[in-house]
Order: structure tokens, then sequence, then C-alpha cells
């Protein structure tokens, strides 16, 4: 029996209980959308740039567990989608891209839209650098078997982004639906590699004789779902959690062994108790540059003084920045059981640290009264730290928060409380401006019955206002709270800090300030804005806006001041060696 290509491919999608797709329509795609048009389970969510596309998937993919589909076009389809493709990629999220391309018979005749410059048919090579894997299809009968094998790439070992490119005449091409019986078949999900048992038992061992252990914990663990083994494993032993910026909400930042995160955006008390480990068992982390102060030694990791111990998925990461004592190749949750059933043989009674957990008590306490000033703080434009706690104060324990880049990230991942495992959604390794605002679209598609609140500065909402078409066209409820501080503030601190200006940094003139209204932004869009007037306002300006079953914009005016920092990054010692400038405030 033969059938459309297109429909054959709807029917796998249905069978891996795909239920959405993010894209943007092209004259290559159109009969696969035709396709899907057909389906009763699966929904195309419509899009206006292709990296709008990209980011929802990416919301989406971390808010569900599940593999997130993008359906793109080519040329500048495929480009459009590349940065949020790229930031997937980065923190390991899987996806699979399916792409249009130029139909096979007009191979070397450049024709509509082909990227061919240096090579024919060559358009997917553009994602190699990034994606796991990038497959052209040309025969039609090959199509099965390569969209199997890309959604089991995509989920297996490291996560991540892959791409099928299809040639359009291969979409409208019959095929044997037979190929297609026997992929849909095939298992959907792989065993996992644990750890070995003497090697669980020498890291536990080692941490059992430590005076000053710390695990140290990185997105891997909400990656691997593998939260609530971590919770255990720590428990039993009290072992003090510090966390990267990907592995904020690991463990609930309420929980008594939480350290807070490290690296040039956390606090001196994380940074310190890191440093003077004796040892340290790294959890699903890659030691990111900012994370780890730029490597230096002086301010957040080190190692080798201190001893260091890692488990990861993916090889590449094992002992890639700082000398190991021991490296394992395991799944998190599986290594995590393991380490847990040893421990429990090894220290049947657990460990106390009653000493230890008073110092992360006074930490916190005193981090929380630092901050009490700024966030009673009536001054207008608001302050962040202000922003911050009222929207914690408001929030369900469960939201979902998303955020972009700068003081919303920044402050977040030091200030603002994660309560519930992989709820904070954020561009961690790209770091990717404009990734908050659809980002949250995805998650709440995923999570409906969760709130879902993105926590985005101008900037980086100014890069896909068009999100708004998507949340109106789908009526999905997101509440943006747009941090305006009418400039690209972080970056704006550090050019104050290096070079004493805010050229190119901060919006218009001091004769033209061109302050962006996203209220009227998003009422052109057809949504509810709102635009604060006075602190006083905020707080239940959010709650209406949670409240009220739809998408809601807030526009909030905040000082642009710099978000605090001690660990270091070595930017600064580039741009002024020798000076060992800070940020400062930039207003």
């Amino acid at each position: 029996m033969k059938d459309l290509v297109s429909n054959q491919i709807t029917r796998y999608l249905e069978s891996r209980e795909v239920t959405h797709i993010f894209g943007l329509c092209g004259h290559t795609n159109i009969a696969l959308l035709a396709a899907l048009e057909k389906s009763e389970q699966i929904s195309f969510v419509n899009v206006r740039h292709e990296q709008i596309a990209a980011h929802a998937a990416d919301g989406y993919a971390r808010a569900t567990g599940e593999t997130a589909v993008v359906l793109t076009h080519l040329g500048p389809g495929l480009t459009n989608a590349t940065t949020g493709v790229a930031n997937a990629a980065l923190d390991s999220i899987p996806m699979v891209v399916i792409a249009g391309d130029v139909p096979t018979h007009y191979y070397g005749k450049h024709p509509h839209q082909e990227i061919n410059l240096h090579a024919d048919a060559a358009q997917y090579e553009i994602y190699r650098p990034f994606v796991k894997r990038a497959w052209r299809v040309d025969q039609p009968h090959l199509v099965a078997e390569i969209l199997d094998k890309a959604f089991t790439l995509a989920a297996s070992g490291r996560p991540g982004p892959v791409l099928v490119d299809v040639p359009m005449n291969v979409f409208s091409a019959e095929v044997d639906v037979a190929s297609f019986d026997r992929v849909i078949g095939n298992t959907r999900s792989l065993a996992k590699p644990s750890l070995d048992e003497a090697v669980a038992e020498r890291i536990v061992q080692n941490l059992l004789e430590a005076q000053r252990p710390v695990l140290y914990v990185g997105g891997g663990i909400v990656g691997a779902d593998a939260a609530p083994e971590l919770a255990e494993f720590a428990e039993l032993l009290s072992l003090p959690i510090a966390h990267s910026l990907m592995g904020k909400g690991a463990i609930p930042d309420d929980s008594p062994l939480v350290l807070g995160m490290t690296g040039f955006w956390g606090t001196a008390y994380t940074n310190e108790s890191t440093r003077t480990a004796d040892w340290i068992l790294a959890l699903g982390t890659r030691f990111a540059e900012a994370d780890s102060s730029s490597w230096y030694a002086e301010y957040t990791f080190d190692i080798p003084a201190t001893k260091l111990m890692q488990i990861d998925i993916d090889p590449s990461e094992l002992g890639r920045n700082y000398p190991l004592e021991v490296g394992a190749l395991a799944d998190l949750k599986s290594a995590l059981r393991v380490l847990t059933r040893v421990a429990r043989r090894l220290a049947p009674e657990g460990v106390q640290r009653p000493a230890l957990l008073e110092q992360i008590a006074a930490h916190r306490a005193a981090v929380k009264s630092g901050n009490i000033d700024a966030q009673n703080s009536d001054a207008w434009p608001m302050r962040p730290e202000r922003i911050l706690c009222e929207a914690r104060e408001v929030l369900p324990a469960d939201a979902i928060i998303t955020t972009d880049v700068g003081w919303n990230k920044n402050g977040v991942g030091q200030q603002f409380d994660i309560l519930t495992p992989g709820t904070f959604l954020t561009p961690g390794g790209f770091a990717t401006m404009g990734f908050g605002a659809p980002a949250a679209i995805g998650a709440k598609m995923g999570r409906p019955d969760r709130v879902v609140v993105s926590l985005v500065g101008d900037g980086g909402f100014g890069q896909n206002p068009a999100v708004l078409a998507t949340a109106r066209e789908e009526n999905v409820s997101v509440v943006w709270v747009v941090m305006n501080n009418n400039a690209f503030g972080t970056i704006a601190g550090l050019e104050k800090a290096a070079f004493d200006t805010t050229y190119g940094t901060v919006f218009g003139t001091a004769d033209d300030p061109m302050y962006t209204d996203f209220a009227k932004i998003a009422d052109a869009y057809g949504i509810t804005g709102i635009k604060i007037e006075a602190a006083s306002e905020f707080k239940p300006a959010l709650e209406r806006a949670i409240a009220h079953g739809g998408p809601v914009v807030i526009d909030v005016s905040m000082v642009n001041v710099p978000t605090p920092t001690s660990g270091h990054w070595n930017i600064l010692d580039i741009y002024s060696p020798g000076e060992k400038i800070e940020h400062v405030a930039t207003q």
C-alpha cells in the first residue's frame, strides 16, 4: 500500500504522541502542513518568525520533558531558526527540526531561496556546528528510517536538536507505508547507563570522609528528571548543594541544604563554600565560564586543591575544565539511585551537620536582609529587587518562570526562590536575548495547568514582539513582565565600568529617550496591556493579570542598576587590566 510521504510523516508523529508543532509556512513545507490539518491530535502553532518557533518549542520541551518539533521553510526560514535551535543545543534540549528544501530535480540549478554559494543541495550543513546530526533525505523510502533515528538521537545521551532536511518533492512523493509501519513498531525509549556499584562506593566513601563536601549541580539534573533522587541523596548525607545558573531549582531554593548559585552573579558565601571545599561531587554541569568565575582559582573553584568527582551523561564534559579524581559516565537519575543505595549501606543512620545548616540559614537570612530596603522601596522607576520580590509573593510555588538575559536572568538566579524543580527556564549556554518571551508560549502550551510568567527586559522582549500574535491566535494565558530600563542594561553597566560610556547600549537620546510603551504594543495585537505608573501598582496588577485567563503584558519601568556580583568575569581584566573594576550604575 502506498501513501504520500507527508501523510505518513503525520502518522509517525502521531505515533510519537506529538501534540504540537511550532513553525512557519513556506512553499517547501505546505504539503506537510496540508497533511497536518487532517490530524485530530497535532496542532500546528503558527508564528511570525522562525526564531519564535524554535524558542517556543524549546520552552515546550523543558516544561514537558518531551522532544519538541519545529517545522521550517528552506533558506531564510532555516537561518531564522538557527539562534533558537543553537540555544536548545547548548542547553541540551531535545528537538527535531523538519525543514523543507529545494526539489531534488533542481540540484545544481540554484532554485529560489537555496543557499548554495559553495555547494549544491547543502543548506542542511548550516546546522552542523550545533545539532547532534543533520540529515538531507533525498529518497522517499528513507524518510521513515531517518525520522525515527532523529527522534531517538535527539532524546538519547546528552539530549539536543537534530535536523531532518526534506526536499519539497519528497514530501509530495508516494511511499510504501510498510517502511513507516516498521519504525512505528520500534521502541520509544532506550535504557540508559547507570553507575557501577564499586564506583558509587568510592564516591560515597570520599564524601563521608570529607570535612567540607559540596554537591555542585547543573541543568543535567533537571534534564534527567533527577531532582527527587538528588534531594534524597543530599538529605541522607546532609550534603550542601551549590548550583550553576542552569541548575537552579534542581532542589527547591527553600531547602536547608541549598547554598545558592556560584560564579560571577553568585553569592560570596556560595563561592567561598565551593572554593574551600575539600571534595566536590559535580552532577550534570559543564563548569561554564560565568558559573566558574572564568575558572580563576581565587574566586569560585580551587581545583585540584579541592578534589573533584564528576558524573555526566556526556563524556566530553568529564574533566573538560578541571582535573578529576573520579569521572563517571552515567544517567544522573540512575546514578543517584545507586549512590543513595550505597550511602544507606555505608551510613545507615545518615549524616547530621547541624552547624552547617545553621550557617546556611544565617547566610540566607543575611542575603534577604540586605535586599529589604530595595524590596520595600517606593522609588520610581522601580527597583528590580522589588519587582522580583513581589512576583515571588504573588506566584504559586509551581509557577513556571521564563527569563531572558540581564537583570531578569541574573537577579532570578541570585535572589528569586524557585520552589518546584524544573520551573525555571532560562537561556544558559547561549544566553540568548529573545528567548524568554516565546519560551513562555511553549511552556504554557505544554503545561496549561500551570501559571506561566515571563520575566524579560525591554531589550529581550523587543527582539520578538510578534510572539503576541501567536499568543492571541492560540489564546495562551502567559503573563509577560517587561522590566523596562530603556537599555541593554547589563552591557551598559559593563561598558560604563570599563570605558566610562554607555554608547550603543542605552536607547534613544537625551532629547528623545525613545521609551517604548509595551502595553500599547500589546493592545495593538489585541492583547491586554498594563502600564505601571507607580511602584505600588505592580503587585496588584500582576495578581489581576494571573487571574485574567488570557495573555497579558505588564510594562514596568525599572531603574538601570547592576546586578550585584561577588565572583569574577575575566572580560573585566581584558578591558581594564589591573584595575579591578566592578559594575557601576548607569543611571
